[in-house]
Formats: C-alpha cells, structure tokens, sequence
C-alpha cells in the first residue's frame, strides 16, 4: 500500500503535508460511539425495569469509556506534519492536538538526516536545531519523502 501525502512542486516553493491516515472522520466515529453508547444504556435501563438495575452503573461506565475514547481520538485526528521548501527558506509546522510546533531556517542551512532505521524519525537539521518529520509516514515510504525533501533543497541551494 503506497501511503498518500499531498506533494505540491510549484515555480517558487515546494510543501508536503503529511496528515494521519484516519478511517473515520471524527464525526462518524462520534456517531458509532453515540449509537453504541445508547444501544448499551437502552439493554441495561430494559433490564434494570426487569428487576437487574445493577447493569445500569456498568453500562454507565462502558458509556463514559467510549466517550472518553472518542475524546483522545478526535483530539489527534487533525495532526499533521507540513513542509515548505523555496527561496526564502524552509518552514515546518507540526501540529498535534492543540499543540502546533513552527521551525524556520534559511534553505541553504537544512541538511536531511535518516538512517533507514526502523521506526527512525526524518531529522531536518539546521543551525543547531533538528526537528523530525514525517511521523506519519510507514518505514516503507520514509525513503520516498527523503529522496523528495533531498531534491527539493538541493534544487534552492543551488
């Protein structure tokens, strides 16, 4: 399976976002959990009317687990890597959960370091400073992206 990146080459700049590959959008995963959630509750309160009312506080729990599922996972379902590679420099954004990281370095100064490793991060390196990309990336691919990033600054050093 060939992992999709969104890879724009223009004239003046070079960007790759790199997002988590999500089966569901938040909302549809929201919906199943919602259902799931009622059909439990629903069970339980039938039987509880019967006379097994401790069924209730577990299905209660059972709920409250998958609403805290849906949270963690709508939390970091828009994490995305992205990169900009043109004249005026290389910037990389990270974003995970409410978190957004943001690097600038002129495109002379940024060497790609990756060692083939699995499970190894893409390292941009520049000035001191090293970030990783790509975390989104299967091993498999990572040499794809590296070779891209690699052409890419090569092509603004010059």
């Amino acid at each position: 399976m060939q992992y999709r990146w969104s890879h724009v080459d223009g004239p003046g700049q070079a960007h790759w976002i790199i997002k988590r590959n999500c089966a569901l959008s938040p909302r549809q995963l929201g919906c199943c959990f919602g259902a799931l959630a009622a059909l439990t509750l629903s069970i339980s309160a039938f039987f509880a009317l019967q006379g097994a009312w401790l069924l209730l506080p577990f299905a209660g729990i059972e709920a409250a687990a998958l609403g805290v599922a849906y949270v963690v996972y709508a939390r970091h379902a828009a994490d995305y890597d992205r990169i900009e590679v043109g004249r005026e420099g290389v910037v990389v954004e990270r974003a995970s959960g409410s978190r957004l990281v943001r690097e600038e370095w002129r495109s002379g100064w940024v060497r790609v370091a990756y060692g083939g490793g699995r499970r190894e991060p893409i390292r941009l390196i520049a000035a001191g400073r090293e970030v990783a990309v790509g975390r989104f990336v299967p091993d498999g691919s990572k040499e794809q992206l590296v070779r891209e990033l690699r052409a890419s600054l090569a092509r603004w050093r010059a």
